[in-house]
């Protein structure tokens, strides 16, 4: 069953239909919009910080999402995907992203929507992703423009296909 666990007498908001892996981990200040999903060796921190999660969200496998005390909080819109191992801190992303596997986001980056931070990419503190932009390198920059297939290839297959992959796991781990 995932740890979930009340910080300073706050508790994790949990939507409906969200799966939570055995050994995923929320505690804190954290809100999960519907349809969710959070993986294995995930964890979703907000005890320094506010963390809120849109609606059919997935948090792959080793993905850690924190926050700055009392500076940067998390804010992830709806149809994001957070890939394997990647590290999201103190950002905002706004809906329709992918953020590849192994990928940081600093502080105050703002990611808007319809966009793709490539796998093992460096968002430096404050850097503003505009919409429709692909990112990738150390540190991140602009490559190109997102498009058509781009986004419906990867984007959108990607965080519509993790509801289905949660629907393979046994109902009563999901409780």
């Amino acid at each position: 069953m995932a740890l979930i666990k009340k910080v300073k007498g706050i508790e994790p908001t949990i939507g409906k239909n969200v799966f939570l892996a055995d050994n995923a981990t929320v505690v804190g200040d954290v809100v999960i919009g519907d349809d969710c999903s959070i993986w294995f060796n995930a964890v979703v921190r907000g005890d320094v910080h506010s963390i809120r999660i849109g609606r059919n969200v997935n948090i792959q496998d080793g993905a850690v999402i924190h926050c700055t005390y009392k500076k940067a909080a998390v804010e992830i819109g709806d149809n994001v995907s957070i890939a394997h191992n990647a590290i999201i801190h103190g950002c905002s992303i706004e809906a329709n992203v992918l953020v590849g596997m192994g990928a940081i986001l600093m502080d105050d980056v703002y990611v808007e929507s319809n966009s793709l931070i490539a796998a093992g990419a460096l968002v430096s503190k404050g850097t503003r992703v505009k919409s429709g932009e692909v990112w990738a390198g150390v540190p991140a920059k602009k490559i190109k423009d997102m498009d058509t297939a781009l986004l419906e290839g990867e984007v959108n297959r990607i965080s519509s296909s993790y509801n289905m992959y949660a629907s393979w796991y046994d109902e009563d781990e999901n409780k």
